[in-house]
Formats: C-alpha cells, structure tokens, sequence
C-alpha cells in the first residue's frame, strides 16, 4: 500500500524521533493571509521601521505564524487521526524567523498513556521548528489523544512526562538586537508599559470576531493542519468541523491588542488548553490576567507572564461573571474555549 493512512495510538513508540515533511519555506504571503485572517495589529509584526525602531533588521513573521507553520507540518504524524489536541507545555521561541526562512520540523515521543475506554491513548511529543541553518527557533511539548487501529491491540507501555508548570523567565530568549530604549508608544497604540500592570490584574479586551467557514476553513489549509476533524465534514456523526486551536489562539492574541497593544513579542509557552470545541458561528470574545512579571537580561524589555482566555459569546457568558473560568466543580465552563498561559515581551 503506498498511500499512508496516518499513525494510530499503538503505532508510537517512546524514545523515537520522527522526522516530518515536507519543508517550507517562509514567503510574505503567509505573512499577509495571517494578518488577513486574524488581523494582527502589534506593531512589531506589522511594520518594518517600527521594527527597525526597535534594533531588529525588520518585522519578523509573528511568533504565532511560526507555531503554526512548525505545527501543521507535524499533523500528518501526530494527530492526523487525533480526537482532539489536549494540551501545551515548555514552549520557546528562541529565534526570529524572516521571510525567506525555510523550516522543518521535529518531534520526539516522551509519553505514552492508553486510555481506560481502549480505543485511544494520549501521544506526548516534543516538537522542534528548525531553520535552513539548523538552528532551532521553536521547541513546544504538546499532547494529543489518538485513536487506535484496533480496539485489541496491545497498547504501548505508558509514560507520563514530568513537565514544568511555567518556563523559568531566566531562560526566556531575547532575540538579537532588541531594544525598546526608543519605543514609540503612540505608534504601537497604547502607553502602557511594564511598571503599569499589576500582578493579578485582569482585562477584559472588550471585542469580539464571529467565526466564518470560509476564513477556518482558509487558515486549516494555510497551515498545512490536515487533521481530519478540521477539513473533514464526515469524520464526525453531527457533520461539523472543529476549529482548529491554533486559529482561536490567533484570535485571542489578535484581540488581546486592545489592553495589550505593547504586549509585542510571545518568548514562552507555559501552559495551555482547549477547553472546549469552537465552530463555524461562534463569537470568540477573550480576557487575559497578569499571572507574574519579570525583568530580562535587557534592560529596556520587561516580561509580562500573561493568561489568554478565549471565551464563545453568548447567553451563558452574559449570565457569568466578567473573568468566570471554572465551575464550582472544578471544570472549564462550557463556555470557555481556550486558557493559555505565555511569556511576553514589553517595554520597560
């Protein structure tokens, strides 16, 4: 048999490496359809004498772009026959990516777990996005629950990774060259800087954008992601397609603009979740909070460790409180999508 049906639960082993295709190499169309689709307006990805401003050569692609480039080219191995992408953990960028840049990517099983239903387990890897010169710009551990082949067949041994809460701030990569000494605070949109956000503060970023079939169905392709609940309208009996997450972190991120317009660079990501499915319909609103904040090794760059929260608009999220996050139970409110948890880069 030639053509390749994708990997199923049993077929993982710990310990390996799987090296995916193909690469790709980064044009300014993709940096054009990213800020079409979400629309990004931080100004460091928006314009290159800003980022000149700023010590860099020009606008790098946005960090977000870059996940999602390292991430769809993993699909085909990793969660091509996913039930759903669960989770994130020890993510960092660790170099700018520029137009023209080629990149590839990684990912090496850690983990290991069958679920007690027998017909899937959960798939921990570690992903690497690496450029034309081989240095590695992306590294994430991500876990997924995968379908099996066949209900009996013997499942890998389980391993479940050891993995940090939140990536240490010491270790957060500033790239090279940035300085925010200059920093135009009215072309950036807003005058908030470092010393104006307290630890525990929460921000409701007001805004919302409705999600079409057309634009997700654009950004699943754009990607590379073909998971097969994304494209695939008859891979699940109520004939719906999930959104994929990367698209409602990108919206999260795009809204986060208003109260988080300095909020330039993501450095790290410490945690994450997709709470709950999105479709094609829904409102994606979101909130964030100010979980810690740390000074850099420069000076003029401060970073804040901020909670995304992407949340479906509606009747329920009317009737709960402003920032509501979790049940009495424990659980995610049904309402609540996304909880992310990253580093951030703002001026001093």
């Amino acid at each position: 048999m030639k053509t390749n049906p994708g990997r199923f639960f049993e077929d993982y082993t710990l310990g390996e490496t799987i090296i995916h295709a193909v690469p790709r190499t980064v044009s300014g169309g993709e940096r054009a359809l990213y800020h079409m689709l979400y629309p990004v307006r931080h100004a460091l990805y928006s314009s290159d004498e800003f980022a000149r401003g700023c010590g860099l050569p020009g606008s790098p692609l946005d960090d977000l772009a870059a996940f999602h480039i390292v991430f769809g080219n993993t699909v085909p191995d990793i969660s091509l026959n996913a039930v759903a992408n669960l989770g994130y953990a020890e993510g960092r960028w660790l170099a700018p990516v520029w137009t023209g840049d080629t990149l590839r990517s990684e990912s090496t099983v850690i983990g290991l777990k069958e679920n007690s239903n027998g017909t899937s387990g959960v798939v921990w890897v570690r992903t690497r996005g690496i450029n034309q010169h081989g240095a590695t710009v992306l590294d994430y551990v991500r876990w997924v629950m995968v379908r099996k082949r066949r209900v009996d067949a013997p499942a890998p041994a389980s391993h479940v990774p050891d993995l940090s809460a939140v990536v240490d701030p010491a270790s957060l990569v500033i790239p090279s060259g940035l300085t925010f000494a200059d920093y135009d605070f009215a072309l950036a949109g807003e005058r908030h800087r470092f010393s104006d956000y307290d630890i525990g503060e929460q921000i409701d970023h007001v805004d919302g954008i409705t999600v079409e079939q057309s634009e997700h169905m654009q950004a699943t392709r754009l990607w590379q992601n073909t998971a097969k609940v994304h494209f695939d309208a008859t891979f699940r009996e109520d004939g719906k397609r999930l959104i994929y997450g990367g698209h409602i972190i990108s919206l999260a991120r795009t809204l986060s603009f208003n109260g988080l317009a300095n909020a330039q660079m993501i450095v790290a990501l410490n945690a994450g979740a997709h709470a709950n499915p999105c479709f094609a319909g829904d409102t994606v609103k979101a909130w964030s909070e100010v979980l810690d904040k740390a000074e850099t090794t420069n000076p003029t760059v401060g970073a804040l460790r901020l909670r995304m929260v992407a949340v479906k608009a509606g009747q329920n999220r009317a009737d709960a409180a402003p920032f509501a996050l979790r049940g009495q139970d424990g659980r995610y409110l049904p309402d609540v999508l996304l909880d992310l948890d990253v580093w951030a880069l703002v001026p001093r």
